[in-house]
């Protein structure tokens, strides 16, 4: 039986989807090279970990397409002294990805087997300057706040107030924003201002809501 060659499947996704839609920094892309995307996914995924599909991880949760991540990331301009939060990522794998560019990364997980899973990842593959910390996700994380980055691995209707006061004055967060009823949303960058965030709209994409961050319910009469 031929051994399924994942690397090979890891550098296809980066020259085919990420490089093809103008992902172009460096640092970005040989964090996704060093970062094993077929071990954050269900063993029965692990053939098509690397499709630009949201890969379904159940009860509702999401491992976002490659492309779309990546994008995101590279909007979050992250230094390597940056402290970033990391929202919405079940898996790790995002987190995984940030631990190559920033100093520390908190990743933010609201259901504890998810979390026990994800620690267990990221301490294989020595992702030593990741903390794991469990709470709602729209709430954020302020005991280590602030960060100079916020990421958030799935679509949101709007950002909740509550993450805006964990930004450093500058700081960026970046998310898809995605309307009520909208087939397709934006990748925004968000950047600290005072007490508002300048919003930029830099790509489409159809990533789908995170819990917690759907719209809210609508009456009819």
């Amino acid at each position: 039986m031929t051994r399924f060659d994942f690397h090979a499947a890891r550098l296809a996704m980066i020259d085919g989807q990420l490089r093809t839609n103008t992902v172009t920094d460096l640092r970005v892309l040989e964090a996704f090279d060093a970062v094993p995307r077929e071990r954050f996914v269900p063993e029965v995924l692990r053939g098509v970990a690397y499709i630009d599909e949201d890969l379904s991880l159940g009860d509702g949760r999401w491992l976002i397409e490659p492309m779309v991540l990546a994008r995101l990331v590279q909007f979050a301009a992250i230094a390597p002294t940056d402290r970033v939060l990391a929202i919405g990522d079940p898996s790790g794998y995002a987190a995984a990805i940030l631990s190559h560019l920033a100093g520390r990364v908190v990743m933010l997980e609201a259901d504890a087997g998810a979390i026990a899973a994800a620690r267990q990842r990221l301490a294989g593959l020595g992702c030593a300057n990741v903390e794991v910390v469990q709470g709602p996700l729209e709430h954020g994380h302020k005991a280590a706040a602030p960060y100079d980055a916020i990421v958030i691995a799935g679509a949101a209707a709007e950002v909740p107030h509550d993450l805006l006061g964990q930004l450093v004055e500058g700081g960026r967060l970046v998310v898809v924003i995605r309307k009520p009823g909208a087939p397709i949303g934006e990748g925004e960058v968000m950047t600290r201002v005072g007490a508002v965030l300048s919003r930029r709209p830099v790509f489409d994409a159809g990533t789908p809501y995170l819990p917690g961050f759907q719209p809210a319910p609508s009456f009819a009469f």
